[in-house]
């Protein structure tokens, strides 16, 4: 090693940082190569006694020098935190799972047990991972809080080596009857995909003890956020949930407002470009309803976010004690909606809540198509309810499998395949049960039904008695469950309306007058809360043309969803 090597070393080595059990060479760009070059070092960590955490980030790393390296720390039992970030710069792709194996073996040896591992920018790819997999597997890992592997190319097989590390991880700690509890989760960057996530998840809800999950950047989409949400589930003391810049859409959306029903302790969710998108974007706003009380971030910025969509949002953040930033930006409100969401805020004295709408899009073209890519033909992941029971489908509804009475169920089958005021009138009595045969966990269907049925409505007698009987008991179980169930009913009879823009394959409904009059009068009854008829109100008015061809009976309607909402304020 010349001189000036040597001496430049000595010099870098005169910096390192020690205390409270760190021994830390953060930043100082040292290229260890060789023995020679790491002797300091080395001599250092063998003198460190009680070492609990070593940093090595910033430096770069060769396989001899981690040889050494990790022969000396064959003897430090009570090392627990590895801060390896960014130490293999310029080094050849074979040769950091050398380096890594040697450092893992001598962890191992030591019997030391981790509780932080960070090897974050380390481009090591799928070869990598197998470089730290007996590692991740053994006892030392038992122990471990936060594994921290942002950027580093992972990869789909990268992702699936992992995930298979830390159920072999928890099984083996589980027999010992103290279960690996892992914390902190970061693997942004990586390139994961909806395989890779796919088998992280299955790791995330055996494991059930995250507090964070950071993985933005990972060319996921519906499928793997589908299995994602369902893994969160399992995790109820989820703090911080960071998915920016992956693919959710409508499917993915929805799947994870279902799992944060049930996770009280999230305080941060990053969804920020996302394509979240406005039927996406209501049924989070049902949740911030329902739950989440100690929420203080929320981030659904450049999700093609509407106006409406996006003051539906605003209104459900209000209530929140702890609320401190909602970000909008990047989304698709124009001028006119970022003024209208600012002053909806500063009303309530929650201005300075809302982030910089700076990079607002602008409103969404009118000569767009309708209709965004769908993502499959399986539409059973737009349910809302997941409890189907011993229930079969047919037409929207929901008939239960041996204790309907057959003749029923064949009228009233009729009745929806081929509406009809005459048919409509001979289910009798029998038409206030429709509620309990109407699939309210599906808001296509059952939106599908509701608008067949005040399709029929006229100013006759009888026939208007039917008509709002039948739609009060139908609307009634479709508004009766939680408040994401019912967001989803109401945010697709949006869409079939023409109110809001929707994805995948609802399509508008030729309206009549009829339905928006049976409207009129649902949003006057009990079953109609009023933040439902909030939510109407608000599309109606951002949408005053789209039902121009109903236009007294859209006026009736907007009259009583006004009154509807001031009489509760």
């Amino acid at each position: 090693m010349a001189t000036d090597d040597i001496a430049q070393l000595a010099d870098a080595l005169s910096k390192t940082h020690v205390s409270d059990g760190e021994l830390s060479y953060k930043g100082l760009g040292l290229k260890l190569d060789t023995a020679e070059s790491v002797e300091d070092l080395v001599r250092e960590i063998e003198q460190h006694q009680g070492l609990r955490a070593l940093c090595l980030e910033g430096n770069t790393v060769g396989v001899e020098a981690a040889q050494v390296i990790a022969k000396a720390l064959e003897s430090k039992d009570l090392l627990q935190r590895c801060h390896w970030s960014d130490m293999f710069t310029g080094r050849l792709r074979s040769e950091i799972p050398t380096a890594l194996r040697s450092l893992g073996s001598a962890l191992m040896s030591a019997g030391a047990m981790l509780t932080e591992l960070d090897l974050s920018d380390n481009a090591f790819g799928p070869d990598g991972v197998r470089g730290i997999e007996q590692l991740l597997r053994s006892p030392s890992c038992h122990s471990l809080r936060e594994l921290r592997l942002n950027n580093c190319g992972m990869g789909i097989g990268g992702g699936k080596i992992l995930a298979e590390a830390l159920i072999e991880c928890h099984r083996q700690s589980s027999d010992l009857r103290a279960p690996l509890k892992l914390r902190v989760f970061i693997a942004g960057r990586n390139r994961l995909e909806n395989e890779g996530a796919s088998a992280l998840a299955r790791a995330f809800q055996l494991i059930g003890s995250l507090e964070e999950v950071h993985m933005p950047q990972n060319g996921i989409n519906y499928a793997g956020v589908v299995a994602l949400a369902s893994a969160m589930r399992h995790n109820p003391e989820l703090r911080v949930l960071n998915f920016n810049d992956n693919t959710f859409t409508k499917r993915g959306t929805l799947a994870m407002a279902q799992a944060l029903r049930h996770l009280r302790n999230v305080q941060v969710i990053n969804f920020g470009d996302c394509l979240v998108r406005s039927e996406g974007a209501i049924a989070l706003a049902a949740v911030l309803i329902e739950g989440l009380p100690i929420l203080k971030e929320l981030n659904l910025s450049f999700g093609e976010i509407t106006e409406a969509a996006a003051l539906v949002v605003a209104q459900a953040v209000m209530d929140k004690p702890h609320m401190e930033k909602v970000d909008l930006n990047g989304n698709c409100l124009g001028e006119e909606g970022c003024e209208a969401l600012r002053e909806v805020m500063e009303d309530k004295d929650k201005g300075d809540m809302l982030a910089s709408l700076s990079d607002d899009e602008g409103e969404p073209d009118d000569e767009e198509d309708d209709h965004y890519e769908d993502d499959g033909d399986d539409d059973s992941s737009d349910k809302c309810n997941e409890e189907d029971g011993e229930y079969v489908k047919d037409n929207g509804l929901m008939i239960k499998d041996s204790q309907t009475k057959p003749q029923c169920s064949a009228e009233v089958k009729s009745f929806i395949s081929s509406p009809s005021v005459e048919k409509l009138l001979q289910l009798g009595e029998t038409r206030t049960t429709m509620q309990q045969q109407v699939d309210a966990s599906d808001p296509h269907k059952a939106a599908d039904v509701f608008l067949k049925i005040a399709s029929l409505y006229s100013d006759e007698p009888e026939t208007k008695k039917a008509v709002l009987e039948t739609i009060d008991a139908v609307l009634n179980k479709c508004l009766f469950g939680s408040p994401l169930q019912s967001y989803c009913f109401l945010s697709t009879l949006l869409v079939m309306m023409g109110l809001l823009k929707g994805e995948g394959k609802t399509k508008k409904v030729l309206l009549v007058p009829g339905q928006l009059l049976c409207l009129e009068h649902a949003v006057q009854q009990e079953y109609f809360p009023q933040h439902h008829a909030s939510l109407f109100h608000t599309f109606l008015s951002k949408n005053s043309e789209a039902l121009k061809s109903c236009s007294s009976a859209r006026e009736r309607l907007s009259s009583a969803l006004e009154e509807r909402c001031h009489d509760e304020y």
